[in-house]
């Protein structure tokens, strides 16, 4: 990735030097684990942890830009959500002097939440010097696809790998991809290249990328726009694995009903 737009090793957050210092996650989710206990699965809530990991990498980055889906029940505010999100805000206040949320398909009233002094952006998104920063859910604006660089969640990318005996796993990653013809279409302007950033919650694993016949979400990849075959995929440790075409594999049968139930989403 460039210099402008690089991943913090060993985390799912990105650093961007573009007009002063920022750092970048999405897809936190934060309420998933009251929702997994309702139907019986008792997962500790990832707040507090994803909190701290963020305030650790504050140091340099005077604003912070969450891409969407903060909290993760829809419609209404869960619980969890009401009693940990106000905690959470106030933290990262504390540690950093701009912080700017950008809508998901996942966060209908989170502005009744959030803080005084937190930014909320339509799902359109929105831009600085030369990066635009959006969900993924919805399609970006002109302004956002006039940057030099997309930034985008929404996705929760993993790269699934399969060995002989038929055993599986997946490892959350990052997709640096460019855009194609298609995409002049309905913009004038494209950005040079698009990032696609993993879910910040490590509750959730992710979606692969590299499943035969998979397809991505949002309206950029359902109408063709990004070059998915020759996405560069990145492990959260830095390891280039190369394009997603080359890493391609069979679906897994418990994965053959993935991609409908994911659109159907």
């Amino acid at each position: 990735m460039s210099l402008r737009a690089s991943p913090v090793i060993d985390h799912p957050a990105l650093r961007i030097l573009d007009g002063g210092s920022i750092l970048c996650a999405g897809d936190l989710h934060i309420g998933l684990e009251d929702e997994m206990q309702s139907k019986g699965v008792i997962v500790p809530s990832q707040t507090m942890r994803m909190e701290r990991e963020l305030v650790a990498m504050a140091e340099g980055c005077e604003r912070l830009v969450l891409l969407g889906d903060i909290k993760h029940q829809v419609p209404g505010t869960s619980e969890q959500e009401h009693s940990e999100l106000p905690r959470f805000f106030d933290a990262l206040r504390r540690v950093f002097a701009e912080i700017d949320v950008v809508k998901g398909n996942h966060d209908v009233g989170i502005e009744d939440i959030a803080f005084e002094g937190v930014h909320i952006h339509p799902p359109s998104g929105f831009a600085t010097e030369e990066v635009g920063f959006v969900h993924g859910h919805v399609w970006p604006s002109s302004e956002v696809m006039s940057s030099k660089t997309l930034v985008m969640a929404h996705n929760h990318p993993a790269v699934l790998f399969k060995d002989g005996v038929g055993n599986i796993m997946t490892e959350r990653c990052w997709l640096r991809a460019k855009f194609n013809d298609k995409a002049r279409g309905r913009y004038s302007e494209l950005p040079e290249e698009v990032i696609v950033m993993p879910s910040m919650n490590p509750t959730i694993k992710g979606s692969p990328v590299n499943l035969e016949g998979g397809r991505l979400l949002g309206p950029l990849f359902a109408q063709g726009m990004i070059d998915v075959d020759e996405a560069k995929v990145y492990l959260l440790d830095g390891i280039n694995l190369g394009t997603v075409r080359s890493l391609r594999v069979e679906r897994p049968r418990r994965y053959r009903y993935w991609t409908k139930e994911k659109e159907e989403k």
